[in-house]
């Protein structure tokens, strides 16, 4: 056999002998069929449900070294909680006058005037524009997103900076089910709607993706990274983005 078919064959074993990366099925719940993706993860303990920030995916992490297919298992023994769980899921309620906007944290009060320019303008505690006022939801939603990408694009320069790589090209993501990702290619998405979380939130998620431009995976080194980049403070922004995230779509989806 020539050194190249060797070579062949052994890429080939390993990528059989390599185990998935990921599970994607769905679950048949009573009340309807639900997504469900299934990850290891290398500092996970136990397995551990939830669901997506959009509340329409079922999410288990289990410890590296227990099969994808138990924690398929997992989920489907919780059914009767994943159904109170999407039971108990928000209603989109679009933005109108009077309406209260969190914004980096904090929250504005939607003020409409027929003399207001279309434009939202932030004053004080309020946010203030006119326009046709059933374009409303749509203008504060591209208000919204300059504003991200405003405050992200700086974030994304200080951390390029710290880890000393190349500032990547930057996208607003509109995903509804991840807060920021990272393409092979170098190309970094944040989700739009983390402008309206609390700064700090918003920036563990551009450190993160950061941290991916070097260590594109989630290894030892890539969490060591992380933590050097953003300094105290990343666990409690976890935690925020898992109790809190799926505020942020209740105006927008």
């Amino acid at each position: 056999m020539s050194d190249r078919a060797r070579r062949g064959l052994e890429n080939f074993l390993s990528r059989r002998a390599r185990p998935p990366r990921e599970l994607r099925e769905e679950l048949a719940l009573p009340d309807g069929p639900l997504p469900l993706l299934v990850r290891p993860h290398n500092t996970a303990r136990r397995m551990t449900l939830r669901l997506s920030p959009d509340w329409r995916e079922a999410r288990v992490t289990v410890p590296l070294g227990v099969p994808l297919r138990e924690g398929a298992l997992f989920a489907r023994s919780r059914a009767d909680w994943l159904m109170h769980q999407r039971a108990a899921a928000p209603q989109i309620a679009p933005l109108a006058h009077g309406d209260s906007l969190p914004f980096r944290g904090s929250d504005l009060r939607i003020e409409w005037s027929a003399t207001a320019g279309r434009r939202p303008v932030i004053s004080e505690d309020r946010l203030l524009l006119g326009g046709p006022p059933d374009g409303l939801p749509r203008r504060v939603q591209r208000w919204l997103e300059a504003e991200a990408l405003a405050l992200c694009r700086e974030d994304l320069r200080g951390y390029c900076s710290a880890a000393d790589v190349s500032v990547p090209d930057l996208r607003l993501s509109r995903a509804t089910r991840r807060w920021g990702s990272c393409s092979t290619s170098g190309t970094v998405r944040i989700n739009w709607r983390l402008v309206m979380a609390p700064d700090d939130v918003r920036r563990s998620v551009v450190a993160h993706e950061v941290a991916h431009l070097v260590h594109f995976d989630h290894s030892p080194a890539f969490h060591a990274l992380l933590a050097r980049l953003y300094g105290p403070g990343l666990p409690a922004a976890d935690r925020w983005l898992k109790r809190e995230g799926r505020s942020l779509y209740r105006h927008f989806g």
